[in-house]
């Protein structure tokens, strides 16, 4: 089989990361101070990303984490602020892939997001829909770094690792993919992605 696959994560890559001002809201929401918060919310990350618990299941955890407690209307206002926190995108992104979804290439999506964020991108952008496989860690159970996610994706795009590229903005992901056979690389900029994902058309192509 010739031709690479092209698998991309969604934050830091196509979708952005948390802004200022998404965090701030998110902070005064819950009443706490930040750097008590932030290592809640990120300790308690993991099962929600995989949808072992669901938005007002993660943020209780949170709340017990740092004993305390948020009462519905609360937890309601939690979950929008950090589905807002995460919703903004990179737009030339965005053009190149419907660039390549036009051009027929294979293009896959890798990423850790929890159900409802995942919603929110299903039901909002149409460009979600240009993925030949999406796997989202709270679908499929199982979320980068973990060798799994990334042989779930190659076991679903029915192709040899070596032909699959992974594109993430941390290092950490990208040496997991690299040991599972994978090739990767870590995006900075648009530009040298396309670079590199000619480069990697070519090499996939050779006998």
């Amino acid at each position: 089989m010739t031709g690479a696959v092209f698998l991309f994560d969604l934050f830091g890559v196509i979708a952005r990361l948390q802004s200022a001002e998404g965090k701030d809201r998110i902070v005064r929401t819950a009443g706490i101070p930040a750097p008590d918060f932030w290592d809640a919310y990120w300790t308690q990350r993991p099962p929600y990303d995989r949808g072992e618990v669901n938005g007002p299941g993660y943020w209780r955890r949170v709340a017990k984490t740092l004993g305390t407690c948020f009462d519905d209307h609360q937890i309601e206002r939690l979950v929008a602020a950090d589905i807002a926190s995460w919703s903004g995108v990179d737009d030339t992104m965005v053009d190149l892939v419907e660039e390549l979804a036009a051009q027929d290439r294979r293009i896959a999506l890798l990423s850790n997001i929890p159900g409802e964020l995942a919603s929110h991108y299903e039901v909002r952008h149409a460009w979600f829909d240009r993925f030949e496989v999406r796997a989202l860690s709270c679908r499929i159970g199982r979320a980068k770094p973990d060798p799994d996610a990334y042989r779930w994706c190659q076991r679903a795009l029915r192709v040899p690792p070596d032909r699959v590229l992974f594109v993430d903005d941390r290092q950490d992901n990208i040496r997991a993919a690299e040991a599972v056979g994978m090739r990767g690389h870590l995006f900075t900029t648009a530009a040298r992605l396309r670079e590199r994902l000619a480069q990697s058309e070519a090499e996939s192509s050779r006998p």
